[in-house]
């Protein structure tokens, strides 16, 4: 009996096969192979919002092959990716391949595995309607708002906008958070600290005022106020007037969803959320590991599940316990809690075998690959571990009327640490703690007065953005990264560091969206169409019903619109601090074909131009001036030397501000697959393979 098994992505064949044997042959469908066509509309309104699907152009030779293997085959198992569109693209190619029921089975499998795959294949199932028809409410649902709005950004901003349901949403979010930014108007605050130092130099001590015996907290707001405090606790004999100890437990995170993956990745690597999600493709997919052939490392990445299966918990156990001892596994297995909203489909994130540790992959991985991989697996370890326990010491230091406090804490017993530290732990854990007594008297050796004032909110950075949409029910694990790749690639928003800022063009149009749709870009809004589109999932709602009530008030605002803004919103010009060589002006930022470039607001009457260059703080190898971060006529960044044209260094390799160890010149980091670093001394030969320590 011969089985074709058709699956999204080619990386997956080979693996595939391996496991299912010679009765199967496996192909992949390159994504979708159906879509709604780009030149129109494609939906028919008339007729209850029917879509008009079309191959996707350039797919004709692939689906002529597809066909030719589904009629030679005695069943044909549709093995596209577990959740809303892959359920789609096994519709799709049902549809298209005009396969019968009774010849035509659904497989679904979380992870690649022989024991995952062999029991996906013994017990198919059905293409899920409810799934694809969620799928398809959210695509017409997007074509609409795309389709629709775009042309209206056009006539009333500015030409070749695009407008996007949820992209909009996420570019209202950095536009607000600029605005509370700009808003914000800082408070000033004072801190006191002391360093004290115990009799027989047996130890220091250092503590923050913290108020009065009599009414707490003391909060001190300006100079006048600080130096009068500060005067009085010079002049006091302090004594240890408090001793609290305790023991404190710390329960490790929950194992990786596709949200907190990408968090992680941004915070501990600073990557793009794009990266992480195509690093972890690839280790769902299969990697060839030595001794072990290819092998998908890690389940399904794009889950907002925090549920791990029995085997899964079971094997953790015992890993744990060989590992690192018995004390190391709780008392009973952990279970994390899933947010209602959550789709419980599939898993957690974990790697599918324990005994693939990160060091037995790292040679077969790239970095990329070996980075997301360890901190998948030790996060996975981690989270099945006992608990981390520390012993705490609370001093409290007074004079009889002023108090100082200071904390401090050692790891009584690591748990679950040993395994996996989390990133944004910040504490300083002390090697051992003070040796003290109630009633002690202490010498104040160094006292301290700093001004400080009250931060504003700070910038959304790909890591905390993310966050926010997932905590406002914004989007599914599967659209925060194009979501931030949407956003940027439509100049709505620019990168500025690790930080995204709105531009002046997201401003504007923003604002527009605020005035005159003010849904589309509402985030309770958007949040309820998605709790709709669970509702179609689970058959409760039916989609088409869905999308006609959203319709029926999006023209209507639509039509409202195109009365009541009559003339065309001017863009303002983003003003710099460079001035004009010719007139004097102050040059301002344009864009054009092929980006950013400076130009002077006098245009026509001066035609002054001139790209923008970034100093990448990183000196010339060849004259040691700065090295400039430029682009080409045709959009790509190169790296050349201020000097240009007296010195002709360029190069397409990043400059990096990390030394070499060997001889202290600067490091590049190889553009396009290489990725590895390499010295730029050419006497000195330092390379690097891609791995890099974490």
């Amino acid at each position: 009996m011969s089985n074709l098994l058709i699956i999204e992505s080619p990386g997956k064949v080979k693996t595939i096969e391996k496991y299912l044997g010679k009765n199967f042959k496996v192909m992949a469908s390159m994504g979708h192979i159906r879509d709604l066509p780009k030149s129109t509309f494609g939906i028919d309104v008339e007729h209850h919002f029917e879509p008009k699907y079309i191959s996707i152009r350039g797919k004709s030779d692939l689906i002529r092959a597809l066909k030719k293997e589904a009629q030679k085959a005695d069943m044909v198992y549709l093995a596209t990716d577990p959740d809303r569109e892959g359920e789609a693209i096994s519709w799709h190619l049902s549809t298209l391949l005009e396969l019968p029921p009774e010849k035509c089975k659904r497989v679904v499998f979380n992870e690649i595995t022989k024991a995952a795959l062999q029991t996906a294949v013994a017990a198919p199932t059905v293409i899920n309607m409810n799934l694809v028809d969620a799928q398809q409410a959210r695509r017409v649902l997007d074509r609409i708002v795309g389709y629709k709005l775009s042309p209206f950004l056009w006539r009333k901003v500015k030409k070749g906008l695009s407008a996007g349901r949820v992209q909009s949403v996420a570019t209202a979010m950095i536009v607000d958070r600029e605005e509370e930014i700009r808003a914000f108007v800082p408070q000033e605050y004072w801190n006191i600290s002391a360093v004290f130092s115990q009799e027989n130099n047996a130890g220091k001590i250092e503590a923050r005022f913290f108020g009065t015996s009599d009414g707490g907290a003391l909060e001190i707001n300006n100079e006048k106020d600080a130096a009068r405090i500060y005067e009085k606790l010079e002049h006091g004999s302090f004594r240890i007037s408090d001793i609290k100890r305790a023991e404190k437990k710390k329960s490790p995170a929950p194992p990786f969803i596709t949200s907190t993956l990408q968090q992680e990745a941004s915070r501990r690597f600073n990557f793009q959320a794009k990266r992480t999600m195509k690093a972890a493709q690839e280790l769902y997919e299969g990697v060839n590991i030595k001794e072990f052939g290819p092998v998908g490392l890690i389940t399904y990445m794009r889950t907002d599940s925090l549920r791990v299966s029995d085997e899964a918990a079971a094997s953790a156990k015992e890993h744990i316990i060989r590992a690192f001892g018995d004390k190391f596994y709780p008392a009973s297995r952990r279970y994390f809690k899933t947010k209602n909203s959550a789709q419980d489909a599939h898993e957690a994130i974990r790697p599918t075998n324990l005994d693939i540790t990160p060091e037995l992959a790292k040679e077969s991985c790239t970095s990329d690959q070996y980075r997301i991989y360890k901190l998948i697996y030790n996060r996975f370890l981690a989270s099945q571990m006992a608990e981390a326990v520390y012993d705490t010491l609370s001093v409290e230091i007074s004079d009889g009327k002023y108090i100082f406090k200071s904390n401090c804490q050692v790891v009584k017993f690591k748990g679950f640490t040993a395994a996996y530290q989390e990133s944004e732990e910040k504490e300083k854990n002390h090697r051992r703690l003070y040796k003290v007594e109630k009633g002690e008297k202490l010498s104040m050796e160094e006292l301290v007065k700093e001004q400080n004032f009250t931060q504003p909110p700070s910038r959304y950075t790909e890591a905390s953005l993310i966050k926010a949409l997932e905590e406002n029910g914004i989007g599914r694990p599967s659209t925060f990264a194009p979501i931030i790749t949407t956003i940027l690639a439509r100049e709505y928003v620019e990168r500025e560091g690790k930080t995204l800022k709105p531009t002046v063009l997201g401003e504007v149009t923003t604002k527009l969206m605020k005035e005159y749709f003010s849904s589309i870009v509402d985030y309770d809004f958007t949040a309820q169409l998605e709790g709709e589109l669970d509702k179609v999932e689970e058959g409760s709602v039916q989609w088409q019903d869905l999308v006609e009530n959203f319709y029926s008030i999006f023209i209507k605002t639509l039509d409202d619109a195109e009365k009541s803004l009559t003339e065309r919103v001017k863009i303002p010009d983003e003003v710099t601090d460079e001035i004009c060589p010719n007139c004097g002006k102050n040059l301002v930022i344009k864009s054009g074909r092929y980006g950013k470039f400076l130009a002077c607001p006098g245009y026509p009457e001066c035609k002054f131009a001139k790209t923008i260059v970034i100093d990448t703080k990183v000196p010339c190898p060849k004259c040691g001036k700065k090295i400039l971060k430029k682009r080409s006529k045709t959009g790509k960044t190169y790296y050349g030397c201020e000097d240009n044209p007296t010195c002709d260094f360029m190069t397409w390799d990043e400059p990096l501000t990390q030394k070499c160890p060997i001889c202290g010149a600067p490091l590049f980091k190889r553009s396009g697959r290489g990725r590895g670093t390499y010295c730029s001394n050419p006497n000195c030969g330092k390379q690097e393979s891609g791995h890099e320590q974490q």
